[in-house]
């Protein structure tokens, strides 16, 4: 199973910075060990476990960027048009019949092989054809519409680096490159469970006082996405006992655990305890809003990352925490989210010292802010573009201030 460094972080009254936060999920959290090779087709998703290096240029030959004439650019008027004789018609797939010679043109199109001594191609647009002959307007430049061997990919160089997560283009280029299968970190297991008595299923009749349990399906969605196999724990009670068994039983089974609830200092809160008792506690309470309430620690060698009971806390110490977690066990660069400039339509007073995160909903550039506050909504998220985020240093922000917004999509 996946290991973190065994210092212990001291924590205190005071509360950690997000900043601090992610630069010791940095140091603390190794990548598990396994690469294995997997199909080009299902590698979309998978972190890439080695460098790529490229064994082919791409393109592998010089080559035309569009439909039109292959001249020797020397053979060009730079003031008048210009009368070749075409000699030659060039599809891709197919190799030239000749070299150009002084004088001479060749009907080109869109990929098909630079015939030797031509060195720009002159669009189907910029010429007149008369017979035999093609007449070519003035202006253009040598080189132009013409794509160099090696030009997008040098054989020998790298491809793509170690710890890239593979998109769609990532699969192009492997492709064009001529690779069948692709070195990937093995998939990571993370057990999910949520605390909590007041807890049901969906489906479940409820009694008073309880409710659906609607983080486990936040969380094994935003799973899901990050390409990890997810074993769902369900829900765990509120006992002591109960909870340190099921956490050791996922310890021992997972390469991460991630659980909902309970990480606060209420008497019924006994994951923080049961972390500090089977492990080591690193942190658990973070200066941010919502989401206070959220632990990184581990239950023997297995790091944990024990999130808020409310669903927009949930899901925001999801991507401030769990998911840097995920991405360093799973060697994965990790993810900074990108931030855009809006402006804010809202008046907001906030403490100095802890970042807070606003939902709102964008109009063009200006940012609204949603009308109700409580971190257990899920309309609040359902109903809005993204988060602006309000830095430590802010207590006071007024409409038509420029703010920082961060897409739900750049989260999560």
């Amino acid at each position: 199973m996946a290991q973190l460094s065994d210092d212990c972080f001291a924590f205190g009254g005071s509360l950690l910075a997000i900043d601090a936060a992610r630069r010791m999920i940095v140091d603390r959290v190794t990548p598990v060990a396994g690469v294995e090779r997997v199909p080009l087709r299902q590698a979309l998703g998978r972190i890439l476990g080695e460098d790529v290096t490229a064994p082919i240029a791409v393109p592998g030959h010089d080559n035309s960027a569009v439909d039109g004439y292959a001249v020797r650019f020397d053979d060009l008027h730079a003031d008048r048009p210009t009368t070749l004789r075409c000699i030659d018609r060039i599809t891709a797939g197919h190799d030239p019949s000749a070299a150009l010679r002084a004088g001479t043109a060749a009907r080109i199109f869109t990929g098909a092989l630079l015939p030797e001594g031509a060195d720009v191609v002159i669009m189907q647009e910029d010429c007149e054809r008369d017979g035999d002959r093609v007449v070519i307007r003035p202006g253009i430049r040598r080189g132009a519409n013409t794509r160099q061997a090696g030009e997008d990919i040098a054989r020998g160089s790298r491809a793509l680096p170690v710890g890239k997560r593979l998109g769609p283009a990532d699969l192009g280029l492997l492709a064009a490159l001529g690779f069948v299968e692709v070195p990937v970190r093995r998939r990571l297991t993370v057990a999910l469970m949520s605390t909590g008595d007041e807890l049901r299923a969906p489906g479940e009749r409820l009694r008073r006082g309880q409710i659906h349990d609607a983080n486990r399906y936040i969380l094994a969605g935003l799973l899901e996405r990050l390409g990890v196999d997810v074993s769902d724990r369900g829900i765990v009670r509120d006992e002591p006992a109960v909870l340190s068994e099921a956490l050791q039983r996922a310890a021992s089974e997972s390469d991460l655990i991630i659980t909902s609830g309970g990480v606060s200092t209420g008497e019924e809160d006994h994951v923080r305890a049961a972390i500090a008792n089977h492990g080591s506690l690193y942190f658990w309470r973070l200066a941010i809003k919502p989401g206070r309430p959220v632990a990184m620690g581990q239950i023997g060698s297995t790091p944990l990352a024990g999130l808020p009971g409310n669903p927009v806390a949930a899901l925001l110490t999801f991507a401030l925490v769990a998911r840097p977690m995920i991405e360093a066990l799973g060697g994965a660069e990790l993810h900074v989210a990108k931030r855009f400039a809006v402006v804010s339509d809202f008046a907001y007073r906030k403490k100095t010292g802890r970042r807070e995160y606003v939902r709102a909903s964008l109009d063009g550039r200006k940012a609204r802010r949603f009308p109700k506050e409580g971190a257990g909504m899920l309309t609040s998220l359902t109903e809005t573009d993204g988060l602006v985020e309000l830095p430590e240093e802010l207590t006071r922000l007024e409409p038509g201030t420029e703010v920082d917004f961060v897409p739900y999509s750049e989260l999560i």
